[in-house]
């Protein structure tokens, strides 16, 4: 009779559990994705800071801007303004992301003080 009442260490796993886990899975997979593209946004920024440095120290009028795949012939002032513009809109993108990111890792903390209080060492939500 005794044994009837105790399984050992072992918690039983609800569906509300299991939910946070599930959760939990999804956060991390998101947080993966959202490091590159904060990773490939960065590349952009700094992208984009080089091209305007390079654009400052030319002597040329008119520059080769790349428009999809196919340069053109533009005006100097117009590539610095659209350089600007790309820079800022990849900026406020960035920080979109990173905010993104903050959110996701306090939930994340969040459901592992929830599952490591109840499963204890029976449960790894580490990444290796």
């Amino acid at each position: 009779m005794q044994q009837a009442g105790s399984s050992g260490s072992e918690a039983e796993v609800t569906w509300e559990d299991q939910q946070n886990i599930n959760s939990f899975g999804r956060l991390n997979n998101r947080l993966h994705e959202l490091d590159d593209e904060i990773k490939t946004a960065k590349e952009t920024n700094e992208n984009l800071e080089d091209a305007s440095n390079e654009l400052i120290l030319t002597d040329e009028e008119i520059v080769r801007f790349q428009i999809g795949e196919v340069f053109t012939h533009v005006p100097k002032d117009e590539v610095e303004s659209r350089i600007e513009e790309m820079k800022e809109v990849t900026s406020k993108n960035l920080e979109k992301l990173e905010e993104e990111r903050e959110t996701i890792v306090a939930q994340m903390a969040e459901l592992k003080k929830i599952l490591y209080g109840k499963f204890k060492d029976s449960i790894n939500l580490e990444e290796e």
